[in-house]
């Protein structure tokens, strides 16, 4: 019997990034099913964790950057992911390591990679004594006022350095990145609204954590 198995790792149906795998299998709700379930999950995050082998260094295995200027990317949607991968391999955008990594990637491998950080679970604490009232307003409709994005195309920046998320807004300010929505909004903003965006988000506490214990 034919069944189509949706594998739903790590909030891909909120994100609206639904991935379906056909399959030939018995029935639902016999053990054969779960094992064969099981078995592809694995092999698709075993292959992702492969790739994820390149991105460790920076990034960590589990999506928590170990450098300022790299940003955390556990739980960052697939079709993000997946999007700014592209973009570096094409040229859209440019950095020195990442265009490198990204044009040595095929497109089954740069989907491996993003999904194996999208199975990770990304969750934020406001810092003691702060609202989500104190949240800078331009931010939050797309990064959400806890710096977990409300969009599946805007980057979580719970807990990003000041460093990296300055240096992101004025690149869009300067046109070194392009988006129909940050280009103007950093072109408006002034020196200090950009800072405090940053010390906003960059004090918030974020935890990444593998539901699945891989």
């Amino acid at each position: 019997m034919r069944i189509v198995i949706m594998l739903l790792l790590g909030g891909l149906l909120p994100a609206g990034a639904l991935w379906a795998q056909s399959t030939t299998a018995p029935a639902m709700g016999s053990p054969e099913t779960d094992t064969v379930e099981v078995a592809q999950t694995s092999s698709d995050l075993a292959a992702g964790r492969k790739v994820a082998g390149m991105c460790r260094t920076c990034h960590g295995l589990d999506g928590m950057a170990r450098i300022p200027i790299a940003p955390h990317i556990g739980g960052e949607t697939v079709d993000y992911l997946m999007k700014q991968l592209h973009a570096f391999k094409s040229g859209e955008r440019e950095h020195e390591m990442m265009s490198v990594v990204a044009r040595g990637l095929s497109d089954a491998q740069i989907g491996n990679v993003a999904t194996w950080f999208n199975h990770f679970e990304a969750a934020a604490t406001l810092p003691s004594g702060k609202t989500e009232d104190d949240a800078p307003a331009l931010c939050v409709g797309c990064h959400g006022a806890n710096g977990i994005s409300e969009v599946p195309d805007a980057p979580n920046l719970a807990g990003e350095t000041n460093i990296y998320i300055e240096t992101q807004i004025k690149a869009f300010r300067t046109g070194k990145r392009a988006h129909d929505i940050m280009t103007p909004i950093a072109k408006d903003l002034t020196d200090t609204e950009m800072q405090q965006a940053s010390d906003w988000y960059s004090k918030i506490d974020l935890k990444i954590t593998d539901p699945l214990g891989k």
